[in-house]
C-alpha cells in the first residue's frame, strides 16, 4: 500500500473516474487489516515523537469529502493514537461574522501548525471551491456572487489556494490532503443509521439528506478542485471510504510514509547538556545511596 497508489497526478482528467469507492486494497475483511493498521498508528506515534523533537517541519492534514464520509472517525482511529501534545484538529463549520468580513484564507490561516506539530483541517478554505460552488449565494458579496458565473472566478480561487500552499511549502510545512471518496449509494446508508440510532441521532439533519439531490454537482467540483490543485508539493490522495477501515488503513499508511520520507534523527544534545546531565546524574545517585 503505496501513497502513490492514491495520489492524483496534477492537472488529471476525471480524477475520480475509474477509483471505486468500496475497494478496499487487496484486503478481503477488516479483521485481515487491523493487524497492519494497528502497526502503522503505532509507527506513527513512533516518528511523530521523533518529528515533535527535532521541529524541523510543521505538518498538515487536510480532510475533504461528501457528509458522513467518516473524516471524524479516520481522525479517532488514526490520528488518536498519537501524543496530544503535538496535535491540533481544527473543524471548520460554517464561518462566523467575523470570518465572513475576512478573506476566505484568514480563519484557516490563524489555525495552522507551528513546526514540530501536527494539525488536522476537518474541512478546510477548500470548501470556498465545493460547497461555495454549488451555493454561490453563500458568497459574503453581491460583487462576488456575479463575479461566480465565470469559471475565471474560479480559476482563481485555485489559484490563490496553490499560492498559498507553495507559500507554506517553502516555509517547511508538509501537506497533506485527502479526499475520502464516498458513494452515493453508501451515503445513504449512513444517514440512516444516524436516523435509527439515538446515540447518532443528534449528527441527524434534514439539510444532508436534501442537499444529497446536488450529487452530481458537487462531483463535478470535487474533480475540477482535485484536478486543479493537486501538485508534487502539496497532492492530493482519494482514498476510498465506503468502508472506513479502508480509509483508515490507507491514512496511516500514506501520513507514514511521508514522515519516514523526511528522514528525521532526535537532535544531538549540546555539550553543556551533556555536562548537566552527568552533574545530575551525580547528584541523584548519592541521593539514592543515603
Amino acid at each position: 500500500m503505496r501513497a502513490s497508489d492514491f495520489a492524483v497526478a496534477g492537472k488529471e482528467a476525471n480524477p475520480l473516474r475509474g477509483r471505486d469507492p468500496s475497494d478496499t486494497a487487496g484486503f478481503r475483511s477488516k479483521e485481515e487489516a487491523r493487524e497492519k493498521l494497528e502497526s502503522d498508528v503505532s509507527k506513527l506515534a513512533e516518528r511523530q515523537e521523533v518529528f515533535f523533537a527535532a521541529r524541523s517541519f510543521a505538518l498538515l492534514v487536510v480532510l475533504q469529502g461528501m457528509d458522513s464520509s467518516g473524516k471524524d472517525s479516520l481522525i479517532r482511529h488514526v490520528l488518536s493514537g498519537l501524543n496530544p501534545q503535538g496535535v491540533e484538529v481544527a473543524s471548520f463549520r460554517q464561518p462566523t461574522d467575523e470570518e465572513v468580513a475576512h478573506d476566505y484564507l484568514w480563519r484557516c490561516q490563524r489555525r495552522l501548525p507551528e513546526r514540530g506539530r501536527i494539525g488536522i483541517f476537518n474541512r478546510s478554505y477548500y470548501e470556498e471551491v465545493l460547497v461555495v460552488r454549488v451555493h454561490p449565494d453563500l458568497l459574503p458579496t453581491e460583487g462576488m456572487r456575479k463575479r461566480a458565473t465565470s469559471p475565471a472566478f474560479w480559476s482563481e480561487r485555485y489559484e490563490d489556494i496553490l499560492s498559498f500552499e507553495r507559500h507554506l511549502f517553502r516555509s517547511s510545512t508538509i501537506l497533506v490532503k485527502f479526499f475520502l471518496h464516498l458513494s452515493r449509494r453508501e451515503q445513504a446508508k449512513r444517514l440512516l443509521d444516524r436516523i435509527d440510532r439515538p446515540e447518532k441521532r443528534w449528527k441527524f439533519s434534514l439539510a444532508d439528506v436534501q442537499e444529497r439531490e446536488r450529487w452530481p454537482e458537487y462531483e463535478r467540483a470535487y474533480e475540477e478542485m482535485l484536478a486543479a490543485t493537486s501538485v508534487a508539493h502539496a497532492p492530493w490522495y482519494v482514498l476510498p471510504a465506503d468502508h472506513k477501515w479502508v480509509t483508515q488503513l490507507a491514512a496511516a499508511s500514506i501520513l507514514l510514509e511521508r514522515l519516514e520520507e523526511l528522514k528525521l534523527r532526535y537532535p544531538e544534545p549540546r555539550s553543556e547538556i551533556e555536562a548537566e546531565a552527568s552533574q545530575a546524574k551525580e547528584i541523584l545517585k548519592r541521593e539514592l545511596d543515603q
